[in-house]
């Protein structure tokens, strides 16, 4: 059986790719053909290169499969991402925005910047690190500009709060955000479906409006993606 990859239903730049093997998978078209950034699969498909998403490494990859409606990220965008860590996730918005869009990646860890400026940053002219706290943006303020979507990943116990006060600095007007919530980084002791209404009803209290709660399960215990727009 040859590779076959077509258009994600819903979402553009993102692609539904059937390997020689069978299957099928979610992708991005690689803005790096050739290079890889976690030892995922390249697919080539009528000179196209691909690169196989797992839903298993990647909480955004994972709540498209878990039926996501709204993945406010495209081409040409310009997109904030709080705690980029060694690139997995941040590579394939990379690829989504392509060479028109940028994506400003914050990580505070030394090592995980260090692999993302080696690794990832170096071959991707559309990424800029910043090797900063996400809880003080205004350490970073004058290294951006202002955002499309703000897309949050952090284990911090206040990731909703993190997220709102970087909205405020860097959000456009009438802008997204995108906070991959972990559960058990903020309150052990809760259910996880708690922390996720706790976390939501805050970003509302700073003018969000919560359009989305997806559970990650199976690929992700006791984590939910939530979507919100100012």
């Amino acid at each position: 059986m040859a590779p076959d990859a077509k258009p994600h239903n819903i979402f553009t730049e993102i692609y539904w790719v059937k390997p020689a093997a069978g299957g099928k998978r979610l992708a991005t078209k690689n803005l790096t053909p050739g290079k890889k950034v976690y030892d995922e699969r390249l697919i080539s498909f009528q000179k196209v290169e691909y690169r196989l998403w797992d839903p298993f490494r990647s909480k955004l990859a994972a709540a498209i499969l878990k039926g996501l409606t709204r993945m406010p990220i495209h081409k040409g965008d310009k997109v904030l991402y709080l705690g980029a860590a060694t690139g997995t996730t941040v590579s394939h918005i990379s690829d989504i925005v392509g060479e028109k869009g940028h994506v400003f990646c914050v990580e505070f860890a030394v090592r995980a910047m260090r692999e993302l400026i080696n690794n990832v940053c170096a071959f991707r002219l559309n990424m800029t690190p910043i090797l900063e706290d996400a809880r003080m943006p205004e350490k970073y303020v004058t290294f951006l500009e202002k955002a499309d979507t703000i897309y949050c990943d952090i284990a911090q116990p206040e990731q909703a709060k993190v997220l709102a006060d970087n909205a405020e600095l860097f959000l456009k007007s009438e802008g997204w955000t995108m906070l991959a919530v972990k559960s058990q980084s903020i309150d052990v002791t809760k259910r996880p479906v708690e922390v996720y209404e706790r976390e939501a009803n805050i970003l509302k209290s700073r003018g969000f409006n919560v359009l989305e709660v997806v559970q990650l399960e199976p690929y992700d215990k006791a984590h939910a993606m939530i979507v919100s727009k100012i």
